[in-house]
């Protein structure tokens, strides 16, 4: 165990001297390999996960669920999700905001990426919200938070790498994903009422509703229909997940140039960012990999589960230091990294808890649960600073935005987001019940 703490803490330390996380997660894991069993063990090590990764079918849903979301966000059908929801919300203080939270939570069901989400919605809806009159800091704020639902609302990648990390059910999350889902949306528009109920001045009475087309609506429509063709197809069992990410990659592109705007241009852009975003992801995954294989040899894992048998402490307690341990990594690492760095210690520990009767007492059913609080807990940290990658994409695209403005509108979603945390740890029912009743 010394062996692991010791490339914990030099693995921090590279990260914070901004070394990219993917190679310092592969140089502390095949140096502290070399250490333990010698060197020629670790090159050979190294080149059969990097072999096996490259290989790997199960990871081909990573690539084409991006490139769907990449299609889709290039397309223009934010723009109908958008006006569709500020039809229903234009009459109320705040409407277009609330708008903006409801439209990044429709068009993440489809595309699966928080920074995607975010950065298309605040094309759509920034322009919109300045010119009635909306407070930069609750314009922005609504879009930073309403992006970080991407990760949760399936298809969600970062559930797809968690279901592949510990043998999970794919399937089962994303049905465990809709209800904490809609609760965070619920929670955001609440927050959003809550702002502009202390301080009137971030928002106008109220906005007159952007006229519908025809285009906005069957885009809309088209993509519910994709959506429920990608939850019912997994969950009835008619395709695989990776079958279902080609199915949704290859209806995103007819939908696209129909109820879209997808060009040639647009299309070449989308191809080129998701084979960045696929080569940054799968650069992760090896990483993390090798550095797994690193501290499970070394025991921690083990150790860990061992030190709280010792303890004999509460499961719950157990569960809330887990937490808070994700909540302080999350100031400082993106997303996927903190999935990949910390899954794969944790859910060993988490399996090994006995929370009594109840649903928790089936495993499957626990790591489901802790998947759900692991992924919220990493959508606080798309808004967290010091780095809030969602809030780092807005400033990137608003370049008049100063960081702190969108830092203090986002605000009172972060507080929501933890009172939605506490909400399903304290109470599992919410993310379980659905699969449970889906059997």
């Amino acid at each position: 165990m010394t062996e692991s703490l010791i490339g914990l803490a030099v693995l921090l330390v590279l990260i914070f001297l901004k070394m990219p996380v993917a190679f310092a997660m592969a140089l502390v894991g095949m140096a502290g390999f070399a250490w333990m069993r010698g060197l020629d063990a670790s090159l050979a090590m190294t080149g059969t996960l990097v072999f096996d990764a490259g290989l790997a079918y199960s990871l081909s849903v990573v690539p084409l669920f991006i490139f769907m979301g990449n299609v889709l966000a290039r397309s223009g059908v934010a723009h109908g999700l958008y006006a569709v929801a500020n039809h229903a919300t234009a009459r109320m203080r705040g409407g277009l905001a609330m708008a903006s939270v409801i439209a990044c939570g429709g068009f993440s069901a489809v595309c699966g990426s928080s920074l995607a989400t975010a950065a298309t919605m605040s094309r759509v809806a920034m322009p919109s919200m300045r010119r009635f009159g909306y407070a930069d800091s609750l314009a922005a704020g609504s879009i930073a938070a309403g992006g970080t639902l991407g990760i949760l609302i399936p298809p969600s990648v970062i559930l797809i790498i968690y279901g592949l990390l510990t043998e999970s059910d794919i399937g089962k999350l994303f049905i465990a994903g809709v209800v904490p889902g809609i609760v965070g949306l619920l929670f955001y528009l609440a927050a959003v009422q809550v702002a502009v109920w202390r301080n009137p001045e971030l928002a106008p009475p109220a906005t007159e509703a952007e006229p519908l087309t025809r285009r906005d609506v069957l885009g809309v429509v088209a993509l519910i229909v994709l959506f429920a063709i990608i939850m019912v197809g997994i969950y009835g069992g008619f395709f695989t997940p990776t079958e279902a990410a080609g199915i949704g990659a290859g209806a995103a592109l007819p939908l696209s140039a129909l109820f879209g705007r997808l060009g040639w241009r647009a299309l070449g852009e989308a191809i080129g960012e998701s084979t960045r975003a696929t080569a940054m992801i799968f650069a992760l995954i090896i990483g993390a990999d090798i550095f797994t294989n690193f501290v499970n040899f070394a025991g921690l894992p083990d150790a860990l589960s061992d030190m709280v048998s010792d303890l004999d402490v509460s499961p719950w307690l157990v569960i809330l230091a887990i937490v808070a341990v994700y909540i302080l990594l999350g100031c400082v690492l993106e997303s996927l990294s903190m999935i990949l760095l910390t899954v794969p210690v944790f859910y060993p520990l988490v399996t090994t808890l006995d929370f009594g009767s109840g649903l928790l007492a089936d495993p499957e059913l626990v790591l489901i649960w802790f998947a759900i609080v692991v992924v919220v807990v990493t959508e606080i940290s798309l808004i967290t600073p010091p780095v809030g990658l969602n809030v780092f994409v807005l400033r990137s695209v608003l370049e008049d935005v100063s960081l702190t403005t969108i830092f203090r509108g986002v605000t009172p979603f972060w507080i929501a987001d933890i009172f939605r945390l506490a909400l399903l740890v304290g109470v599992p029912w919410i993310s379980l019940w659905l699969v449970v009743a889906m059997g």
